[in-house]
């Protein structure tokens, strides 16, 4: 980076580290270090959102998602609008949560069911968590190196240090800082500071990225240059897409309802001075929202257009061959080895492509094709090729989106870019370093110790468990790698406690039937599934499918995959492969969860004896404290709609124009409008291609804008 680009990136930087150290001085309690002391109003608690929802890993997996399936499945994706809208007015987990004063999901689980599985399910969902959470310090790394063109290998004083594990410190180490002086104080002061910030810098790149490219001569035609199947951006056309299709999308849908309140009581949600509060937080975040999801769409149509679009592809070949370069020199250890597969890569022709000439694109055949090929038949023969070859993949695809900025961003929007880029890293890790420290010591360490500790003694431990679990972190990033594209690595990992997180924390929370057992038996049956899916997973290339060669398996394994194949192609598709285990994460996801469910209605049904008394958990009824409560309202003509999504006699003239506001742009205009409307005239008519394209257009740069 030029000397322009390392001020504009650390001064800022410095600037946040620096408030975090100063809010040291308002930490005057355990419920400030863990809550920010349940002052916070709803602007703040909705900007922090919004900053500590975004990360580096965010905008890989983005990027990831957009190059192996384009835009089309956006469409169907609208069918969430009217489910999250109303999860969100209506406060559904949310609201009861809050209500029931717990500062953590482990001490909700023991008042609800008991200490043994408050202990048990805080260890399954932070270990979830936290295997989860270490790969984006890991992605973050490994996105600086390769943006910032830096070597991987380096010498410090004599010493051989990969770069790697230099960043991974450096990131930890902001992390702690932010965290160490305030805790949730300084991560939501730090986070709403980063938050006010980054705006610009998402208006800047916008601007740049639209004048780089054009809709109409190069996003349209590259998304639509696709085979039967498999559209980019035609939402009729897509059967036939594998890992990213409409099953993926029912199974998020199916976890965004079930799994609502899975992690619940970290971040921000219990910051809020009153639940009402915390509620219109989120209401308030559908539109703060709108302007980041902007800017991280263009910047993965962006990587999309320059790697695939014809006029790009002098750029795209020297952007390729880099980009196998540097993930060979990381993964691949013979010399000889890396030497032969740049070799081969270098005599890789530049692609020649004309759209409406040569034959469309598809997930097999397309320029990344050959350089895949290549790298595979050199690793092949070798000792663990496959395994080697999954890591490659991974990292080819994960770093294109840095190597493409590299190539294209110009000296000042670099700089600031990368500076979003370390907020993102910034605001987002030190949140869940905080997350699963807090979660291990209150539901943990504390259920454990037969003394409580002192306020001093506790923020101490807090304190203590931050660097340790920033250990975790190094030590998982190090040694654990990821061999998956990030969306399904994220499913995967946290569906070992989303498994049996949904049934036990809904039925907690809103039934008076669910029992300690259930709760057992869904954690055995959900966890348990997901667990033996990772495993498959992890293993498959390397022990479990030469096992089933070996011993002959393989034949019969195949038959059950083809009867699968038979009922549910082509949404579900499980071939054998000797690479990749046939089950994805989001099928591996959605099998945990229906036995999780299941689990815990039958282990409750059995167990059950007596109603739980859950107005005394909620505070409510006769049990109230004197906390403001809400005025129950008879239903009538008038009051109908508000009361479907949920105004209540707490909201203010003002709140109810920001929930109708949002009710209106979400419900009519983005899911009926765009949505409903659209799937009808597409069912007696079918749109001709231009009309899916100023269709997304709209969609997207339009209304984004």
């Amino acid at each position: 980076m030029h000397w322009i680009d390392w001020v504009i990136t650390v001064v800022p930087v410095l600037f946040v580290l620096g408030i975090a150290l100063y809010c040291r001085k308002y930490v005057r309690g355990v419920v400030d270090y863990l809550a920010a002391g349940r002052v916070a109003g709803r602007y703040v608690i909705s900007v922090g959102d919004m900053q500590a929802g975004l990360a580096v890993i965010s905008l890989i997996a983005l990027c990831e998602t957009e190059y192996q399936a384009g835009m089309a499945l956006g469409l169907w994706s609208k069918v969430t609008i009217p489910i999250s809208i109303f999860l969100s007015l209506t406060g559904y987990c949310l609201y009861r949560f809050r209500q029931t004063k717990c500062l953590s999901i482990g001490q909700f689980l023991e008042v609800r069911y008991n200490r043994p599985l408050r202990i048990i399910a805080a260890v399954i969902r932070t270990t979830a968590e936290m295997m989860t959470n270490a790969i984006g310090p890991a992605v973050a790394a490994r996105f600086f190196i390769y943006i910032l063109g830096l070597p991987h290998i380096v010498n410090i004083f004599g010493w051989q240090v990969t770069s790697y594990a230099l960043i991974m410190v450096i990131v930890l180490t902001m992390a702690m800082i932010v965290i160490w002086p305030a805790g949730r104080i300084s991560l939501l002061v730090t986070d709403v500071i980063q938050g006010l910030m980054s705006y610009p810098i998402f208006v800047i790149f916008t601007v740049f990225v639209l004048s780089e490219i054009s809709w109409s001569l190069d996003v349209a035609p590259v998304m639509l240059d696709r085979v039967p199947g498999e559209s980019f951006l035609n939402p009729m056309d897509i059967d036939k897409l594998r890992d990213f299709n409409l099953f993926a999308l029912i199974v998020t849908i199916i976890g965004s309802i079930l799994n609502r309140a899975a992690w619940i009581g970290n971040d921000t949600s219990g910051a809020g001075r009153t639940a009402h509060e915390q509620k219109m937080a989120g209401v308030l975040g559908a539109w703060r929202n709108g302007f980041a999801s902007l800017m991280l769409t263009l910047m993965a149509l962006f990587m999309v257009t320059i790697m695939l679009a014809g006029r790009f592809a002098g750029e795209a070949k020297v952007i390729r061959t880099n980009l196998v370069n540097k993930v060979v020199e990381e993964i691949v250890e013979s010399p000889q080895l890396k030497g032969k597969i740049k070799q081969d890569i270098a005599v890789i022709p530049e692609e020649r492509h004309t759209i409406g000439v040569d034959k469309p694109y598809s997930h097999t055949d397309n320029p990344d094709t050959p350089y895949l090929n290549s790298v595979h038949n050199n690793l092949k023969d070798t000792p663990e090729g496959n395994t080697v070859f999954q890591k490659f993949r991974t990292l080819y695809f994960q770093m294109m989106a840095p190597m493409v900025l590299r190539e294209k961003l110009p000296v000042g929007v670099m700089g600031l870019l990368v500076l979003l880029m370390v907020m993102l890293m910034l605001s987002t890790d030190d949140s869940r370093i905080f997350n699963s420290s807090s979660t291990l010591l209150q539901d943990v360490v504390m259920p454990l110790r037969k003394n409580p500790f002192t306020p001093k003694q506790h923020l101490a431990w807090l304190r203590g468990m931050s660097v340790a679990v920033c250990v975790f972190f190094l030590v998982v990033s190090l040694f654990f790698s990821q061999m998956d594209y990030i969306a399904m690595f994220i499913s995967i990992m946290c569906s070992l406690w989303l498994g049996a997180a949904g049934p036990i924390m809904i039925g907690g929370l809103y039934t008076r039937f669910g029992t300690t057992t259930g709760a057992f038996c869904a954690l055995v049956f959900g966890s348990g599934s997901a667990l033996s899916g990772l495993f498959l997973q992890r293993s498959w290339s390397g022990y479990v499918y030469p096992w089933l060669l070996s011993s002959g398996n393989a034949k019969y394994v195949s038959m059950l995959f083809d009867t699968v194949n038979s009922l549910c192609s082509p949404y579900i598709v499980w071939e054998m492969n000797e690479i990749k285990f046939p089950i994805n994460s989001y099928e591996i996801y959605f099998i945990s969860m229906m036995f999780g469910l299941g689990a815990y209605i039958i282990g409750s049904m059995i167990t059950y004896r007596k109603p739980f008394n859950i107005d005394r958990m909620l505070h409510r009824g006769k049990y109230c404290d004197g906390e403001s409560s809400v005025v129950a309202t008879p239903w009538s003509w008038k009051n109908v709609y508000g009361k479907l999504i949920g105004i209540d006699s707490q909201y203010t003239k003002g709140d109810k124009i920001i929930a109708w506001s949002v009710f209106y742009f979400s419900i009519v205009y983005q899911f009926l409008l765009s949505f409903v409307c659209v799937v009808i005239w597409n069912a007696i008519s079918p749109w001709p291609a231009s009309w899916w394209s100023m269709y997304f257009y709209i969609n997207i740069i339009v209304v984004g804008l």
